[in-house]
C-alpha cells in the first residue's frame, strides 16, 4: 500500500476537532511502511479550505476525530478517504494502526447544532 495520510494534530496528538488543529502530520507510506512524517501548519481555518489545501500534499486519506459531513464530502470530491472517530494518539501510532488494519473508529462527526460533549468535538 502506498499512501499519503493527513492527521490533524494538537499538542502532538490527534486533534478532537478537525477544523481547529494546530498542525497536520503528513505521513508517507510505501509498501505498508511509514517512510516520512512531516508536520505542516495549516492556513487560517475557513470552512471548506482544508480539503482543498491537503490535496496539494498528495494526500490519499485523512484520519480524524470529529469532522462535519460537509468536510467529509469535500474530501471525497477530492478523491480523499476520510476516516473519522479515531482515538487520540500520535500520527505515527494512528497510521501504524491503519496500515495493520487495527485502527478503531467510532462515529464521531462534528454536528455544530448538537451538544459537543456527546460528539467528541472540542469546538
Amino acid at each position: 500500500m502506498n499512501k499519503t495520510i493527513a492527521v490533524p494534530l494538537e499538542n502532538g496528538v490527534l486533534c478532537a476537532h478537525f477544523g481547529h488543529c494546530e498542525k497536520f502530520a503528513i505521513v508517507d507510506v510505501v509498501d505498508n511502511v511509514i517512510t516520512n512524517i512531516r508536520e505542516v501548519e495549516p492556513p487560517q481555518h475557513v470552512p471548506g479550505l482544508y480539503p482543498r489545501w491537503v490535496v496539494g500534499f498528495g494526500v490519499t486519506d485523512v484520519i480524524a476525530g470529529g469532522m462535519g459531513q460537509r468536510a467529509i464530502s469535500l474530501f471525497n470530491e477530492q478523491n480523499i478517504n476520510a476516516f473519522v472517530g479515531a482515538p487520540v494518539k500520535t500520527a505515527q501510532d494512528l497510521v501504524n494502526d491503519f496500515i495493520s488494519g487495527k485502527l478503531t473508529l467510532s462515529a464521531n462527526y462534528c454536528d455544530h447544532g448538537s451538544k459537543h460533549g456527546d460528539s467528541g468535538c472540542g469546538h
